[in-house]
């Protein structure tokens, strides 16, 4: 979980300093709303990296471990997060700083491909039978507490006068990362290998392209897993990111109560993974996390009218209550994917549908608030958008389900498809 939340931490930082001051030093334009949609574009830029990266990091990762790639992965975000704290601004290199902090971007991406896969399937392998599902929430919550202290330093860093958080404030959550890195390293490096990949090595189970086989024999799994992230995607940018931009452009909260806002709901979700979890060792992978679905999907259009009354505390709990529902669905993702694919692809069907699922539900969710605010001043296009992606993923969790019956997931797919048919 340490290493999940320093990724996290790094990842979030850029999310964060995009909706503060990032619009302003590298996108500078005449038209604010044109900079704070060129700012959120790094966030879809980090998404493109992804897929490539869960390609990548699958691949290795079926093939020579799971504990490899997510020491390789730390490194690389780290190394990109630390860059970009020592970014010259537009206003000093001209348009290569952009395109430098895009292509910076893009390696978070990439490495974020590899590590939330490694990071489930480290816990799910090494956990009891009864407590899989607990245990692999914990990737999950790694996400909220990365989240929570990049959000608190940029809080911390806010009490500063504007015009040296401008200079060099923003870049210290940046240049942080080293440390934090370090620290993860040092615990990675003495991890040990899964049981499960263990024996599927020493059985000889491995398959020669994981991404082929997984294609192959599970490609339904792949699309359909990816869907399932559409409306924690959207709920997600509501909750946590464009909160900041609405909250401050719409509602006239300062900037640092709105990250107060998110810190909030980012503690509870760190109890509430865990808590999703239990639940779903309990009463099953797949009630729990519809039951999360159809929360959120409920809640998006009372959300806002809580939001939208002005009162901070109202908007408040708006943002808690929908943070609940969430908890349901995000808390037993790793389990959901887990349990769709077999141990010698897993690694791979996991990351690339996360990656496919992050790139289509999430790239692009903070440029479609900001221009569906624009167009049409209403908080009901963003409700009615999490409502469709809720529909969407109601939907392909039901057919996923149905795909994935309790299994030996030590089985390789083509022994499995010979045992069922």
């Amino acid at each position: 979980m340490i290493g999940t939340t320093i990724e996290w931490f790094d990842f979030f930082a850029y999310a964060t300093a995009a909706a503060l001051v990032l619009n302003v030093l590298f996108f500078p334009t005449a038209d604010p709303l044109v900079g704070t949609i060129l700012a959120f574009g790094g966030i879809a830029v980090g998404y493109f990296g992804r897929p490539l990266g869960s390609v990548v990091f699958g691949h290795f990762g079926d093939r020579i471990g799971r504990k490899t790639m997510l020491v390789i992965s730390l490194v690389i975000m780290g190394a990109a997060t630390f860059a970009i704290g020592l970014l010259p601004t537009y206003a000093s290199w001209g348009i290569a700083a952009p395109i430098l902090l895009m292509t910076l971007r893009f390696l978070q991406g990439f490495a974020l491909g590899g590590e939330w896969g490694g990071a489930v399937l480290m816990v799910i392998e090494h956990a009891e039978p009864r407590s899989k599902r607990f245990w692999a929430s914990f990737p999950q919550a790694g996400l909220a507490l990365g989240l929570t202290l990049s959000t608190l330093c940029f809080v911390a860093l806010k009490q500063m006068p504007e015009a040296a958080f401008q200079t060099w404030g923003w870049r210290v959550p940046f240049l942080l990362s080293a440390v934090l890195v370090l620290v993860g390293l040092m615990i990675r490096l003495k991890i040990t290998e899964t049981p499960e990949f263990e024996a599927l090595r020493e059985a000889g189970g491995q398959v020669r392209l994981p991404i082929v086989d997984t294609f192959r024999h599970q490609w339904r799994q792949v699309i359909l897993a990816a869907l399932c992230f559409a409306n924690i995607g959207a709920i997600f940018y509501a909750l946590f990111t464009f909160s900041v931009t609405y909250g401050t452009t719409r509602l006239g909260f300062s900037q640092t109560a709105t990250l107060w806002m998110g810190t909030l709901c980012a503690v509870i979700a760190i109890i509430g993974f865990p808590a999703a979890g239990r639940l779903a060792d309990r009463y099953g992978t797949g009630r729990v996390f519809t039951l999360g679905v159809m929360g959120t999907t409920v809640f998006a259009v009372p959300m806002y009218w809580f939001i939208d009354t002005g009162s901070l505390w109202i908007a408040t709990l708006g943002y808690v209550l929908a943070t609940v529902s969430f908890c349901g669905s995000y808390g037993t993702l790793g389990a959901l994917y887990a349990e769709a694919f077999d141990v010698s692809v897993r690694y791979t069907g996991m990351s690339l549908s996360l990656g496919v699922g992050t790139l289509v539900g999430s790239a692009f969710v903070p440029m479609i608030y900001v221009e569906l605010l624009d167009r049409f001043h209403s908080s009901w296009t963003i409700s009615l958008y999490i409502v469709l992606t809720g529909l969407i993923s109601l939907t392909a969790a039901t057919l996923l389900l149905r795909l994935t019956p309790s299994r030996d997931h030590t089985a390789a797919p083509a022994a499995r498809e010979e045992a069922t048919a």
